[in-house]
């Protein structure tokens, strides 16, 4: 019952070190590996993971870094059973994995079970959000997909074909998520802790820019674009309670536009667009419990939105391609 801990890694100097410890020491029996995927981290992350008993691999060009090519990397040198994937800035919990796999074995039909991710940054409104928010993913019970990562077998991976698609720059969990669900595979949330998250303490807005730049924010668009043609395409659509959203969005910004064009004068139109956006980010405000929490969420939605389109058209690689890596050190 061995298990193979991935834990995916780009610039996370300041947690690596504990991160590292807390799955070394969460080995059931010490059986396992722990494997570190880096995706061409510049700090010192990789020499500082390199002094633990691990093994270190990095993306090598032309690979480029995205948030699916790290537990696809990772998974390519995995050997057990078993696969835990986790973030190089969480804290995994020391009994999680022996509660895990005795689920596992006693629901041969999941093929992933998880827990509840601790956000301990909330100060930052993005993670404040997801703590607000009902969403499926963090429900207890039967889940659509396993944001934050958590325990899956090798065996449903296999059948699904791979563990990540390369090109997603989000949405990963669930690309692989409905592909799962698609053979007949369920997954779980354990009502306990998986793991603590130490998120990003920089400015929410710098945050959402650093997302743009990094394309993280494409994840939306990518998904739709790998998801065409697949015989779970409905099933994702229906389930992306986002996408509604967007569109909303995107009837919002039609909408001002078509106020500037019909207003009597270019002053008239610009008070009403700017009324129209107020009464959003006024009606959000009030259903957050604060302005700077609807602010936030109107700006975020914005940013979302209009990376939808930027991240559909995107150039695509085979997701189950080999990536381009090479071993910093194996002391396993």
């Amino acid at each position: 019952m061995g298990v193979s801990i991935i834990i995916k890694t780009l610039n996370e100097e300041k947690r690596i070190a504990a991160t590292i410890e807390s799955a070394l020491a969460a080995l059931p029996g010490g059986l396992g590996e722990v494997i570190i995927a880096d995706s061409g981290s510049k700090d010192r992350t990789v020499e500082i993971a390199s002094g633990y008993p691990v093994t270190v691999v990095q993306i090598a060009p032309p690979a480029q870094a995205s948030c699916g090519i790290g537990p696809q990397l990772g998974f390519q040198y995995s050997t057990f059973d078993h696969v835990c994937l986790l973030d190089g800035d969480m804290i995994l919990d020391p009994d999680f994995l022996p509660d895990a796999l005795r689920f596992l074995a006693g629901n041969p039909d999941v093929a992933g079970v998880t827990g509840h991710v601790e956000e301990m940054q909330t100060a930052n409104l993005e993670y404040a959000r997801r703590v607000q928010r009902n969403a499926p993913e963090n429900r207890v019970g039967d889940i659509d997909r396993m944001n934050g990562g958590g325990l899956y077998r090798r065996s449903a991976i296999e059948k699904a074909g791979y563990i990540s698609d390369r090109n997603l720059h989000g949405y990963e969990e669930f690309d692989l998520g409905v592909r799962l669900r698609s053979l007949g595979w369920r997954l779980h949330r354990l009502d306990r802790r998986f793991v603590s998250h130490f998120g990003h303490t920089s400015n929410s807005y710098r945050l959402l820019v650093r997302r743009w730049n990094s394309k993280y924010l494409y994840g939306t668009g990518e998904l739709l674009r790998a998801s065409i043609g697949k015989p779970y395409f409905g099933r994702l659509i229906a389930e992306l309670p986002e996408l509604k959203l967007w569109a909303a969005v995107y009837c919002w910004w039609a909408l001002s536009i078509a106020i500037l064009f019909a207003a009597p004068g270019l002053l008239s139109g610009l008070a009403m667009v700017i009324a129209l956006a107020a009464a959003i980010v006024l009606l959000l405000s009030v259903k957050k419990g604060g302005f700077a929490m609807g602010l936030y969420t109107v700006v975020a939605w914005c940013f979302h939105a209009a990376a939808v389109p930027a991240g559909f058209f995107r150039r695509r690689l085979p997701p189950q391609s080999w990536i381009e890596s090479r071993t910093i050190g194996t002391t396993q």
